[in-house]
């Protein structure tokens, strides 16, 4: 039999600088005697750990700028399959500033500059060509500026008009005009839930839209809200997921690892609650480690 194969969309590649500092300390310098560079991006991170899951992934995104090379060359040391198309635009930089003293971590993200012109019809035509060749298609994370509205929607669109099992871990219009194509799950984290449906973060709000998403949309909601219990809710009913919780090293991908995980148990035919539970044991590997976007 072959292996499944996992089509991974992110439009925001990005190189990650992850910093550690024994205390920082405001307007002074603070020196770092411990430090990582890695080619990173929710997509990417989730790619990683579908690949160590020892799952058959492809990554396809955007890239332009004189840092191109390098970022296939770290695609290429973790043997991740890379498609990509030209989009004359700079990869970003993102930084992990993790404070052993304070114990916290802070992330510094740039936004993403604007494509050039053409790159979303290269960008779609080549996801036509790829999807026939996956079982299950995940999006990550927010597009660059220069892409239409309607790109991520035509795309869900696509992939279940062929059959192919959706995961969307997105938010805001593009998960609203995503819906009428009835994804399989989306899986925002609750902040983003919230904010994309205009709700305050009670459990019977969340209930209620959970609701209303299954009666119209026959879609699953899966929320993560950092280390405190995921809720989750299957034909409607939120239901939550508890777990021990543990001291972070780095929690930067520590979401991504949970979707893979997640997409990898369902494709093996795992219950949503034990594909739940296998986000969560990637989740909590990730977060013990320094490198963003690995279970080991």
């Amino acid at each position: 039999m072959n292996k499944p194969r996992f089509l991974v969309v992110s439009m925001s590649p990005t190189l990650q600088k992850t910093l550690v500092f024994s205390l920082i300390t405001p307007d002074t310098v603070n020196r770092s005697g411990e430090h990582r560079f890695d080619v990173s991006g929710k997509g990417i991170n989730v790619c990683r750990v579908l690949k160590q899951l020892g799952k058959d992934v492809c990554h396809l995104t955007q890239l332009g700028g004189a840092l191109r090379h390098l970022f296939l060359e770290l695609c290429g040391r973790d043997n991740l399959r890379v498609e990509w198309v030209e989009s004359h635009s700079p990869i970003r930089f993102c930084y992990t500033l993790i404070d052993r003293g304070r114990k916290t971590t802070t992330e510094l993200v740039e936004e993403s500059e604007e494509v050039g012109e053409g790159t979303e019809k290269r960008l779609l035509k080549k996801f036509l060509l790829l999807l026939p060749e996956c079982s299950s298609f995940i999006i990550s994370g927010s597009k660059a500026a220069g892409f239409s509205e309607a790109l991520i929607p035509e795309m869900v669109s696509a992939a279940k008009t062929q059959k192919r099992r959706v995961i969307l871990d997105i938010r805001g219009q593009d998960l609203l005009k995503s819906l009428s194509s009835k994804p399989d799950i989306i899986k925002p984290n609750l902040e983003e839930f919230t904010a994309t449906f205009n709700i305050d973060s009670s459990k019977e709000k969340v209930k209620k839209i959970c609701a209303e998403l299954y009666e119209e949309y026959r879609c699953t909601v899966i929320l993560t809200r950092g280390s405190d219990p995921v809720w989750y809710a299957e034909k409607g009913k939120l239901e939550e997921y508890r777990f021990k919780k543990l001291q972070a090293l780095n929690p930067t991908g520590s979401g991504d690892a949970f979707t893979a995980g997640l997409a990898a148990a369902l494709e093996e035919g795992a219950s949503l609650f034990d594909a739940v539970a296998e986000g969560v044991r990637c989740g909590a590997l990730n977060a013990a480690l320094l490198r963003p976007g690995v279970i080991f």
